[in-house]
């Protein structure tokens, strides 16, 4: 048996915090804090998937606010590499999900961010 604490990092929308990288998959549970959201992004390797554990996730496509949809706990979401993704949190409460992903965690191209970030 091998237990291990997750390795927590506060970021400007939430924290992030790696439950499992295990050199074929890494897992992470992400809680983004209401009214924020990560930079609008693509992979160009990484692929993903989200569960939503609790609140409502909001993703945009593009830097359109309209082109968005909305997931409802229980709700899973799909990003294969090359598509332009964003994930956030209504004003309301904070959305926490669960990411399973492959190894390349590094491979991140932003497009726009709300914290000046590159």
């Amino acid at each position: 048996m091998d237990i291990r604490k997750a390795i927590t990092a506060n970021k400007p929308w939430g924290k992030e915090e790696v439950l499992a990288n295990t050199g074929k998959y890494v897992m992470k549970r992400i809680t983004i804090t209401r009214g924020k959201r990560m930079s609008l992004q693509y992979h160009e390797l990484k692929e993903e998937t989200i569960y939503v554990v609790t609140g409502l996730l909001i993703i945009w496509k593009s830097e359109k606010f309209e082109d968005r949809i909305l997931l409802d706990p229980g709700d899973v979401y799909h990003v294969s590499p090359g598509a332009i993704h964003r994930f956030g949190a209504p004003d309301q409460e904070d959305t926490v999900i669960i990411e399973c992903s492959t190894c390349e965690l590094e491979d991140v191209v932003r497009l726009a961010d709300d914290y000046g970030r590159n």
